[in-house]
Parts: C-alpha cells; structure tokens; sequence
C-alpha cells in the first residue's frame, strides 16, 4: 500500500474531526446558549462537515479495501467520522496498524 492513500485518509480524519467538534460547539452556542451568530456560524460548519465527510468517506473505503479489512472493521472506521473525537482515535489506531504495510510496500532508496 502506497504511503499516500494513509496520508490522505489520515488528513480528512483530522479535518472531519476537527468540523465535527466545532460544529457540536455551534449547536451547543445554538440550543443550549442561544448565542448570536452562532445559527450561521453551524449552518457553514455543518455544509463544509457534511461536504468533506463524503470525501472522508471515498478515501476511507479505499484505505480499508486495500487494507482487505473486514466489513465490521471498515463500517466502524466510516462512522468514526460522525462520533465527536472519535475520528481522532479510530485515525491513530489505523495509522498503527498499517505502518508497517506501508513500510514494507516502500522501495528501499540507496
């Protein structure tokens, strides 16, 4: 496996993660605070969430098809993506486990 399809999986979890926590605060300021601006503050967070989590969604199915995980597995690792922090910690056991694949598929340079 090509150290860039970890790469790219690894950056939309950050990114999903980090809208996801974001937009959780906005709804937060939008219900329970009722704070001013936060409604088009979560109406842009969520449009660019919703947007980058089917991206997420592509680059993480490619990941696990060519990690040959089982379907259990890969169904956890796309809903990460909806679980506020969960993103944070299914992207850092992934990138453990696969390590060592990218390493060994990785040519040796002189």
């Amino acid at each position: 496996m090509k150290q860039s399809v970890l790469t790219r999986y690894r950056a939309l979890a950050y990114v999903t993660g980090v809208l996801l926590i974001l937009l959780t605060f906005g709804m937060i300021g939008k219900y329970a605070l009722d704070i001013d601006g936060a409604a088009s503050f979560t109406k842009v967070v969520s449009l660019a969430h919703g947007w980058l989590y089917v991206v997420y969604l592509v680059f993480a199915f490619d990941l696990g098809s060519k990690a040959k995980w089982p379907m259990g597995k890969l169904a956890w690792v796309l809903v990460a993506g909806t679980i506020p922090t969960a993103a944070f910690f299914v992207e850092r056991k992934v990138s453990r486990e696969l390590a060592p694949l990218v390493a060994d598929a990785e040519p040796a340079r002189a």
